[in-house]
């Protein structure tokens, strides 16, 4: 709980320094109410954020393509900004939240909409960085998927935050050094910085309907974006219209324990709720299985390879995938001999989970 009131009361405070005395004295007398606020939060319950400069086009909606799993087409946000009509946002917070001597850096990012782009858990959204490429064009949108839940960090459905890790590589051909456009953009903003936002897009990976699910959630990296956000809707929010009563297994993968996202925040959720929430830690270059193998995402469920057997065997367990491609191949592995023992063609039924929207994916 200290934790998470001093998270925000910097962010309130970031805040202040951006805006106009009277805005300023407003938003102070609301930080005494931030003090009283838990873990969990009532919806629209928190501190005012600094308003946005002036906006672009009217947002307009495009048609769903694929339907979570019992969700209502009607009530999800789709298309409202596009890449060449943006929302102009502003950037509230951005702080590293990796450890020291960590491979890499990553940012999280809370960006203020002034309420002018809801979503939904699951979705993601475009960013448009400033300049133009190599060949004199724009850049193009490049999408991150959200981190928060749909009334946002501070529950008052005005911001969005990203989980961006900054990509710096090596051109092989030149030995020259190689910065990602939009990654770095977006990982160098400061508080009061404005930032060109689309969409929310997607549906596949929203949430299911069905409050009483088994949700596992697989992860590597800053693939963890959207089950923070599930996790936040059902563990870290106080809504009256929304109350998990299922279990949610997390398996999140990262080279090395400075690595791990959001892990303070997680174990404080699992310790409030054991009997909603298991986490499962896989640190390839720190961890190693009983036969010395490196300890990836599939090693660690191989660990409990019966009880994930018979959890994929039930009509109401959701199964996501976020992050790294490579995953993919050696998740199917155990599964494909866990339901081989059966008889039983992992594939076949991977295929069939996927119809009944039990399966989804979203790797790169």
């Amino acid at each position: 709980r200290i934790r998470l009131e001093r998270w925000r009361l910097r962010v309130v405070c970031v805040c202040v320094r951006l805006l106009s005395k009277d805005a300023e004295r407003n938003l102070l007398s609301e930080m005494a109410f931030v003090g009283s606020l838990g873990c969990s939060f009532a919806v629209g319950a928190g501190p005012a954020v600094c308003p946005a400069p002036a906006r672009a086009a009217a947002p307009r909606r495009a048609a769903a393509v694929r339907m979570a799993a019992g969700v209502d087409k009607s009530k999800i946000p789709l298309n409202l900004f596009r890449p060449n009509s943006p929302y102009v946002a502003t950037c509230l917070y951005n702080e590293r939240i990796v450890g020291e001597g960590a491979p890499g850096e990553t940012k999280h990012i809370v960006i203020n909409h002034d309420g002018n782009v809801p979503y939904l858990e699951g979705q993601s959204i475009g960013v448009i960085a400033p300049g133009v490429d190599a060949k004199g064009k724009p850049h193009k949108v490049r999408l991150y998927s959200i981190a928060s839940s749909a009334h946002g960090d501070f529950g008052d459905d005005k911001t969005v935050s990203l989980s961006v890790k900054r990509l710096v590589y090596t051109d092989p051909e030149t030995g020259k050094e190689v910065k990602g456009v939009c990654s770095n953009f977006l990982c160098d903003l400061k508080p009061g910085d404005d930032v060109p936002i689309s969409g929310p897009v997607g549906t596949a990976m929203l949430m299911p309907a069905d409050t009483n699910a088994t949700i596992i959630m697989l992860a590597t990296g800053t693939g963890i974006a959207p089950f923070r956000a599930f996790m936040r809707r059902a563990f870290a929010e106080n809504n009256p219209d929304y109350k998990f009563t299922g279990k949610m297994w997390l398996f999140l993968g990262v080279p090395t324990s400075s690595t791990l996202l959001y892990q303070e925040e997680f174990e404080e959720m699992a310790h409030n709720y054991p009997d909603n929430l298991k986490l499962d830690w896989a640190i390839s270059r720190e961890q190693t299985d009983a036969k010395g193998n490196k300890m990836y995402i599939q090693t660690r469920m191989a660990e409990y390879a019966d009880e994930l057997y018979q959890l994929f065997k039930k009509d109401n367990t959701y199964v996501y995938m976020c992050g790294l491609k490579g995953m993919e191949a050696g998740i199917d592995e155990i599964m494909t001999d866990l339901f081989a023992k059966d008889g039983l063609d992992w594939k076949q039924y991977r295929r069939e989970m996927k119809k009944a929207k039990r399966w989804e994916v979203e790797t790169y």
